[in-house]
């Protein structure tokens, strides 16, 4: 079909009551205004958490891990009215920002839960498990951070994939070397939820320094 037939077809067809052309949508203009799904927002959120507010935030509230210990052995409310988080509901566990210098007696980084366990308090023995991922557990960073609070997402799911997300940030952020670590020193900051004074301490790193 020649240009001017094809001219004369569009103009006759503008002419025809009721009928319109309408452009094709730009693909990229539409997926941008496309609605996000949970995971997506709470990506997005957690995202943002990591640049804008947790900085400042892990600056104000970290407690030293020889503080910390320190301040347990008078229990662990002490330690939590001193230095904790603790979410509104009821019989909640205490919550820590932690900064921990210490030297890595055992590494699993093979696994999906990797993790390294350092010596913090050099007797010798490893007293801080800290989660690398990409599988990292519990809700210690979003329950942490006190400015997330649960009355204002939807429901507990929404809850719930905000500190998935928030997990998933922490490990990809990580920066580590490929060797073996094992003796070296590393320094590491991050969120512990301590039910006990005598609870293990299991870390979801927010930043992690292999010199």
């Amino acid at each position: 079909m020649t240009p001017a037939w094809t001219a004369l077809m569009v103009c006759a067809l503008a002419l025809l009551p009721g009928c319109k052309i309408v452009p094709n949508p730009d693909p990229t203009t539409a997926e941008a205004e496309a609605p996000m799904d949970d995971d997506q927002r709470m990506a997005a959120r957690a995202t943002q958490i990591f640049d804008e507010e947790l900085p400042p935030y892990v600056q104000d509230r970290t407690v030293g891990a020889s503080d910390l210990r320190a301040i347990l052995a008078q229990g662990l409310d002490a330690a939590g009215e001193a230095h904790g988080i603790r979410p509104a509901s009821e019989g909640s566990p205490w919550n820590f920002i932690v900064q921990a210098d210490g030297v890595v007696v055992g590494a699993d980084r093979e696994a999906r839960a990797a993790t390294l366990t350092l010596d913090t308090d050099a007797d010798g023995q490893g007293d801080l498990t800290v989660q690398l991922g990409p599988v990292i557990r519990g809700t210690a960073l979003r329950d942490a951070l006190d400015f997330l609070v649960f009355t204002d997402f939807r429901d507990q799911i929404e809850f719930a994939k905000l500190a998935r997300a928030l997990n998933d940030q922490a490990h990809q952020r990580l920066v580590l070397p490929d060797a073996d670590l094992t003796g070296r020193r590393l320094s590491v900051t991050g969120a512990m939820t301590l039910p006990a004074a005598d609870a293990p301490w299991v870390m979801v790193p927010t930043a992690l320094v292999a010199p």
